[in-house]
């Protein structure tokens, strides 16, 4: 009798079981180990990065991530930039809403590839207009993204500061962190940006009043944050106000481009570069579209 049929003997698995249930107490009790030390820094990451307390959860998926690398790295032409500005960008964004008052709007992935990738695309100059901010929070990231690449931003915001977040279409209710949507919170989050968001300029008003307009077109912007109006209209308004102010080279990121759940973007803006336009369309990263000005 070979080995092999001497293991598979009635005889042989009788006296072999105790071995056998020893082993599998032993696999138990490793397991059991395993997840009860796993246990406490799952509760850490949730805590931390999960939901509670932004509505949000910032946990990251690889698959996601990958992606986004790839999108950022198309727009840029450089990988190795791309890995890193994302890496930076979701370090900043997780420190941002562990040391700001509410939250960054948006995605995770979505947030990161815009702070990530408006550096690698080198605007002409260091001026942001910001359209629709909610808490400042964002606008305080991008500030320091440049200025990692040893810019010094000058930022200017313009939003109506209602109390809570404002959408057409939408449910208006509180904001998820308790926060209320208003000038002070957007200045104690500017703050952490040091001098640049001190030095912050802040417009209350919409976008499209005539006089909301003439106070801040008074330079020409080397990068343009489009993330006000969701609606078809709105974003139209806003891109046509673009193409006035924008520096010759200038960035324009249009956010939730191409997100099912806000379709007047995408229509917005592909039926503005079917009309005359200085701008070309770069590409897209996590829902938001790249584009330079003549």
């Amino acid at each position: 009798m070979n080995s092999r049929s001497l293991l598979r003997s009635p005889v042989s698995r009788r006296l072999l079981r105790p071995v056998a249930d020893l082993i599998d107490q032993r696999i138990d009790r490793r397991v059991r180990s395993a997840v009860r030390e796993a246990a406490p820094h799952r509760l850490t990451c949730d805590v931390l990065l999960g939901a509670d307390g932004r509505g949000l959860s910032r946990v990251l998926a690889e698959g996601p991530l990958e992606r986004l690398r790839a999108e950022v790295a198309a727009l840029s032409g450089d990988r190795a930039a791309a890995t890193r500005n994302v890496t930076t960008a979701y370090r900043l964004l997780i420190a941002l809403e562990s040391l700001g008052v509410g939250r960054i709007a948006g995605g995770t992935m979505n947030i990161c590839g815009k702070l990530a990738t408006v550096p690698l695309l080198d605007p002409p100059n260091d001026e942001i207009l910001e359209i629709g901010t909610l808490y400042g929070m964002f606008s305080t990231g991008l500030v320091r993204m440049l200025e990692r690449d040893g810019r010094s931003p000058g930022l200017t915001i313009v939003d109506p500061f209602a109390g809570v977040q404002l959408q057409p279409g939408t449910t208006v209710r509180p904001d998820p962190t308790g926060t209320p949507v208003d000038e002070h919170a957007v200045r104690t989050n500017l703050a952490l940006a040091g001098r640049a968001g001190a030095e912050a300029r802040i417009r209350r008003g919409y976008s499209e009043d005539p006089e909301t307009r003439a106070a801040v077109s008074d330079r020409a912007y080397g990068v343009i944050v489009v993330d006000g109006d969701h609606s078809a209209k709105g974003v139209r308004q806003d891109l046509q106000w673009a193409e006035e102010i924008a520096a010759p080279g200038g960035i324009v990121v249009l956010d939730d481009y191409g997100d099912p759940s806000w379709p007047g973007i995408k229509e917005a803006l592909d039926d503005h570069l079917g009309d005359g336009t200085r701008f070309t369309y770069l590409g897209r990263a996590a829902h938001s579209a790249f584009l330079r000005a003549s």
